[in-house]
């Protein structure tokens, strides 16, 4: 049975349970973004021909070293930064540990020794069940969520991102490292919305403040959209761009609230359609592009 998001007096759009926004008129005081349409794609007869010495200045192309090694898999751009000034990065036998750096795709580039090559990349969602950790080398963790995607590809994939433990739904993995940092990174605003459950009716006074803002120890955050689910006034569509840590169940907790259930049902236009608890999916290339947009 699909849900949907009921209006109330602080949100004005219905959400659907893959978390797709209806069509409906803009929340007031919103900011509405309009997509142009895409040019006409070209045809393979107007395509340019990259001749042989094109394709050889390609392949000597320079390119920043953190940028290199986060094509390589490794990690994001940002962590990337960190190995290099700790001296874990050498590049045709000599350790750099300066920023700013450019490779070519023809260098030795190492880390910690092994040499990097760029691998294909590799887009996947998962729908996380409950009690896996998102971690890739937590050495007390039951259950991680690597462990569901470990036979999806022979590329090493990490989380984008993280979910905690009890919290279920949306999760991406991928090895392109500069796509990760741009999803996580706060100044990208990505939007999130996620099916709340709580242990008590949450008041329309208590929506209008999630609404308006309220302030955390952390700081002001306020959340983009907030509904009821189906009339149901113990569960709310949540929709919101903030990353911070817990912060969807400490907004309901600042207000005298338990989260009961906490399930991300889009992340960056992704949504766990069709997917079942525990399952994944690659993504489309329609789907990479979009996130690529971001």
């Amino acid at each position: 049975m699909s849900r949907s998001y009921n209006k109330g007096r602080a949100g004005n759009r219905r959400t659907g349970s893959a978390g797709r926004p209806a069509q409906g008129r803009p929340a007031k005081g919103k900011k509405v973004i309009v997509l142009k349409k895409r040019e006409k794609p070209v045809s393979p007869r107007e395509k340019p021909v990259i001749r042989r010495s094109t394709q050889k200045r390609a392949a000597d192309t320079e390119m920043r070293l953190n940028r290199f090694i986060a094509n390589a898999g490794v990690c994001s751009r940002r962590d990337a930064d960190k190995y290099i000034v700790a001296g874990l990065v050498t590049v045709n036998g000599k350790v750099v540990s300066e920023l700013g750096v450019k490779v070519k795709t023809t260098d030795d580039v190492r880390f910690d020794g092994r040499r990097l090559i760029p691998e294909k990349k590799v887009y996947l969602v998962l729908n996380k069940p409950k009690d896996y950790v998102t971690t890739t080398d937590d050495p007390h963790a039951e259950q991680m969520v690597i462990d569901l995607v470990k036979n999806a590809c022979p590329e090493r994939i990490y989380p984008v991102g993280r979910l905690d433990k009890s919290t279920t739904g949306v999760l991406l993995f991928t090895n392109d490292g500069e796509m990760s940092d741009k999803l996580t990174h706060p100044s990208r605003k990505v939007k999130k919305i996620y099916h709340v459950t709580l242990d008590k009716p949450l008041t329309k006074n208590d929506m209008l403040k999630i609404a308006e803002g309220i302030e955390l120890e952390d700081g002001f955050i306020a959340a983009d959209e907030i509904n009821y689910v189906e009339g149901k006034k113990s569960e709310v569509g949540l929709e919101i761009h903030s990353g911070r840590n817990r912060i969807v169940r400490r907004i309901f907790e600042h207000l005298g609230y338990k989260v009961r259930k906490l399930d991300r049902v889009f992340f960056a236009g992704i949504t766990k359609k069709n997917v079942s608890r525990g399952k994944w999916r690659f993504l489309s290339e329609k789907e990479v592009q979009f996130l690529k947009m971001k």
